[in-house]
């Protein structure tokens, strides 16, 4: 006979994230209306006094929304049957989800490292480059990586580094998106490892000029370079195609894989390479291990969530989706406040909202939220309101995030008018 043991009550669930877990934390929990979450499912997320709120948060993770039921009964299964591995014997599971990820990844790109976050992902491909002779390290400004201390080495902005250094040395950051800043980058030194995204995420939902990855191609060849392309936000669907760089004529040596992995069950990610990349690893299995890298449980996860991003068409579904939604907020924003918003700008469901003031970034935010309606901050542009929603989001949920931004955009409009 089991007994389930009672959930304290909030005021001390509140006292318990400010003893043991972060202060800081608690009080940005309670400035943003001191909800506490208890269920998901696809879009919905609901909160243990019975609020519903339209899930557009989650800094990328959900693109198949919460508990898709394919993940979770694989997930289930796994837990059941055998959720940690011995480390020692062959683990069935692992190399099915290698080759099931393996198989939507971008030709040339064969060779899967699984582990258990994105910023392990950044990692790992550092000690990948370093092994392959490249200990340089060339990055963007405000690109985001992770902040583990190598990916925080490559994740330049100094809010984050500064508590923390000395950093891994030889990096060098140059603007995103000019390759000519980052060709001098290369041509000044020794063979380096550059690491990039398709588009910048936390640096405001950023893209760069068209080609720009093709061309980075081009420098790696050559300057003889190690091209690592962070996928880990962009990725699995996420801007209406399989990969970010897809449109780009190159094959990175590595290409990081996150978030949206997960199935929005298991935390999981992965660096896959090609085989000459990968080569150092493939030589020696215990170069670069951690206990519970490629852990079953979290592959279940990983296989499903690919499985079921193909049964929902979710790659389609996030095109057409995110065009709508993006089309909504930009008309509702040039409707209430122009003044206000800078830009609405975006691929598939990753939208960025621009406000013209960091403070009204913030205010719209608890708008949001008293709409409820949940979104992310850009942690490396403070102007910049991200939306990364499900691609199950049902029509009745895009229009309360329609309305809901309506509404807000309205009070914000009244509250800092054009001619004050």
């Amino acid at each position: 006979m089991t007994s389930t043991q009672p959930v304290p009550a909030e005021h001390e669930l509140l006292d318990a994230y400010r003893s043991h877990l972060s202060s800081g934390r608690a009080s940005l929990g309670e400035m943003f209306g001191g909800f506490w979450e208890s269920t998901s499912h696809s879009a919905a997320v609901h909160t243990s006094d019975g609020q519903r709120f339209v899930n557009c948060a989650g800094y990328g993770v959900f693109i198949l929304g919460g508990t898709h039921p394919h993940v979770t009964e694989a997930v289930v299964a796994q837990v059941r049957a055998n959720p940690l591995a011995t480390r020692l014997l062959l683990e069935p599971v692992s190399a099915a989800a290698a080759k099931t990820l393996a198989d939507v990844c971008p030709p040339g790109l064969s060779k899967v490292h699984f582990v258990g976050s994105g910023t392990e992902a950044t990692e790992t491909a550092i000690k990948m480059a370093r092994a392959n002779g490249r200990r340089r390290l060339v990055t963007t400004v405000n690109g985001y990586h992770g902040k583990t201390l190598g990916a925080l080495s490559v994740t330049a902005r100094g809010v984050y580094q500064d508590s923390f250094q000395p950093l891994l040395p030889d990096v060098t950051a140059v603007p995103f998106g000019d390759v000519e800043a980052m060709e001098a980058a290369l041509r000044d030194g020794p063979p380096a490892c550059v690491i990039v995204e398709p588009v910048q995420g936390e640096g405001g939902v950023v893209f760069p000029p068209e080609g720009y990855l093709a061309e980075l191609g081009r420098l790696r060849t050559e300057y003889g370079a190690f091209l690592v392309v962070d996928e880990i936000l962009t990725g699995l669907g996420r801007l209406g195609r399989w990969w970010g760089h897809d449109p780009e004529a190159v094959t990175p040596d590595v290409m990081l894989v996150g978030k949206g992995l997960s199935g929005g069950v298991v935390p999981v990610a992965a660096a896959v390479a090609t085989p000459e990349a990968y080569a150092p690893f493939d030589k020696d299995p215990f170069l670069h291990t951690s206990t519970f890298s490629a852990a079953p449980i979290a592959v279940a996860a990983a296989k499903a969530a690919i499985e079921a991003i193909v049964m929902e068409d979710a790659v389609a579904k996030s095109a057409k989706i995110g065009a709508e939604l993006k089309r909504r907020i930009a008309d509702s924003a040039a409707l209430h406040c122009p003044h206000l918003v800078a830009e609405v700008r975006g691929e598939g469901l990753l939208i960025g909202v621009e406000m013209a003031d960091p403070g009204l970034a913030g205010e719209l935010v608890l708008e949001l939220i008293d709409g409820r309606v949940l979104v992310n901050h850009s942690m490396n542009n403070s102007h910049v309101l991200r939306l990364t929603p499900p691609a199950t989001i049902s029509a009745d949920e895009l229009d309360q995030v329609t309305t809901v931004f309506d509404s807000a955009f309205s009070v914000l409009a009244g509250r800092f008018p054009a001619n004050r």
